[in-house]
């Protein structure tokens, strides 16, 4: 019998959205385990017995059942809040409810031997933007100048021995936690990555409360997404320079300008695959600059990044089955 995958994301998720209507008609029923509705519309079972292991996971609103003996593959796609029955659980029976689900769910899923797609160790071992950057220099890539530091004599003195201008990036979302929060508690919408100012320098005794990511601004030519799945490669060059909202932060999607196919110099892709397979992960979306000058510099790895938007401006890029079929021969 044929092996079964396993989606792992929330109902708000447009890439499982489309995913699972192109397993399906590659023969492949994906049993999807939606997270801001489990275990409120789940049933979970896990035994062990006499020497052996085995659970199960049931859909209940459809009735949808898969045996962990049946997985094949698992896509660990996003997370998300769970839900549960109650909507009156006072605060600490709901911290104990998150926690007991975690080991309830995450006790289960970890002990599938399977093929994976964002392995949770993997995805948390990747996601250190600190680390990312030192591996990267020993695979030969060259990093900007950078500071992660909460001593504001420390910032001051990198900025001075900084040529140009330097920027702050946040290490962990331009959000600033504003999605962790109800709307009526946040302080800001958000802030990408932006050139600090002499007036931010005048300020920046501020970091002393809080570590803070600082870099070198380096001048592009133009700006790379590099997305692997499975053994492919896909490099989107996008021109960035092209409209003044994405010269600083290529994020602003607002911005309609050019995303287009390239292809890198072999020693760059290399070494792309390289830092992805080094964390044993089968899927990674690295953020590249090219200077003026052709070099190309490493910027960060996105473990569980997006990847819709990118098939979207390059409709010849067919991420989305790509992906599908990375599910299905890991499955097999």
């Amino acid at each position: 019998m044929a092996k079964k995958v396993l989606i792992v994301s929330n109902s708000s998720d447009l890439h499982a959205d489309l995913v699972v209507p192109i397993l399906i008609g590659k023969g492949c029923t994906p049993f999807r385990l939606d997270l801001d509705r489990f275990p409120r519309d789940y049933e979970l079972c896990q035994r062990f017995r006499q020497g052996e292991w085995g659970g199960d996971l049931r859909h209940l609103p459809s009735d949808q059942r898969v045996g962990m003996g049946e997985i094949g593959a698992v896509w660990a796609r996003k997370p998300a809040e769970y839900a549960f029955r109650s909507a009156e659980l006072a605060a600490q029976e709901l911290a104990y409810a998150r926690q007991e689900t975690e080991q309830a769910l995450f006790g289960l899923l970890m002990a599938l031997d399977c093929f994976w797609i964002g392995h949770p160790s993997a995805v948390r071992a990747a996601m250190w933007k600190g680390e990312q950057l030192k591996r990267a220099m020993a695979l030969g890539f060259r990093v900007p100048a950078t500071i992660v530091s909460n001593a504001p004599a420390r910032v001051r003195a990198f900025r001075q021995g900084v040529p140009g201008e330097i920027i702050f990036k946040s290490m962990s979302t331009p959000a600033l936690g504003a999605d962790e929060v109800a709307e009526e508690l946040r302080l800001a919408g958000g802030i990408g990555t932006t050139i600090v100012s002499e007036e931010m320098m005048d300020n920046i005794d501020a970091v002393g409360e809080l570590a803070c990511q600082f870099q070198e601004y380096i001048p592009k030519q133009y700006e790379l997404r590099v997305t692997i799945i499975g053994g492919q490669l896909f490099a989107a060059k996008i021109h960035s320079q092209d409209d003044a909202r994405t010269m600083v932060d290529v994020r602003d999607m607002a911005a309609e300008i050019r995303y287009e196919a390239t292809t890198l110099p072999a020693e760059i892709e290399q070494r792309c695959r390289a830092f992805v397979a080094s964390y044993g992960l089968q899927f990674g979306a690295l953020d590249l600059i090219v200077t003026p000058d052709g070099e190309h510099v490493f910027l960060e790895n996105n473990p569980a990044g997006q990847f819709l938007y990118i098939e979207q401006l390059i409709p010849e890029f067919k991420l989305l089955e790509t992906l599908a079929d990375t599910l299905l021969r890991g499955a097999a």
